[in-house]
């Protein structure tokens, strides 16, 4: 199986690129970030691959990050997510953020990929939340009370971005105990500036 692939880059789009290496051109299936990350055409690439093998096709997945392939592989464990729906989610949503809702049983981001029901957000979570250890990263999302939940998602439907929501909320320190309503208005006051 081809697990690494270095080579001259032919072409790229956002979905494919395609890769000279040893006089061959191999067609790639890549995500949204790694696109966005590889060079121009004409220059020296390296890419991991995931090798796919199916009775009737046999399609590589390309990704410039080693941590990038494993939760792709690690998403295609999971029952109902074939290759080109894990490609799709990998392009919704960078790998940390995907790692940490996970974890933190935030089936609400996961949903916002689209493609990504709440069935399949929650078999997700379910099948993976004890396997991804391996990424290092801090669940943001495990840590927040259902309250907090509530208040980011407010921030957010009145057109802030999650990411301003989320830190405006952290800046807020221990919130344990707090109603909605001064936890919201807090969080507003802390935006607004």
């Amino acid at each position: 199986m081809i697990a690494h692939l270095r080579g001259k880059l032919l072409s790229k789009h956002p979905n494919q690129a395609v890769v000279e290496a040893g006089g061959v051109g191999y067609e790639i299936n890549i995500t949204i970030p790694t696109f966005s990350a590889l060079p121009a055409a004409g220059a020296e690439v390296a890419l991991f691959v995931h090798t796919h093998v199916r009775e009737d096709a046999l399609a590589l997945f390309g990704f410039l990050k080693a941590n990038e392939k494993q939760l792709f592989e690690k998403l295609l464990s999971v029952s109902g997510i074939g290759p080109k729906l894990a490609i799709t989610i990998l392009s919704g949503m960078p790998t940390d953020t995907m790692v940490a809702a996970i974890q933190g049983n935030n089936v609400a981001a996961l949903t916002r990929i689209p493609g990504i029901g709440k069935k399949t957000a929650e078999r997700m979570v379910l099948e993976l939340r004890d396997k991804l250890d391996s990424f290092g990263v801090v669940p943001s999302a495990a840590t927040a009370s259902p309250v907090d939940e509530d208040v980011i998602s407010a921030l957010v439907n009145l057109g802030y971005q999650r990411p301003v929501a989320e830190k405006a909320m952290a800046r807020l320190g221990k919130t344990e105990g707090e109603s909605f309503e001064v936890l919201f208005r807090r969080a507003l006051a802390g935006v607004s500036k």
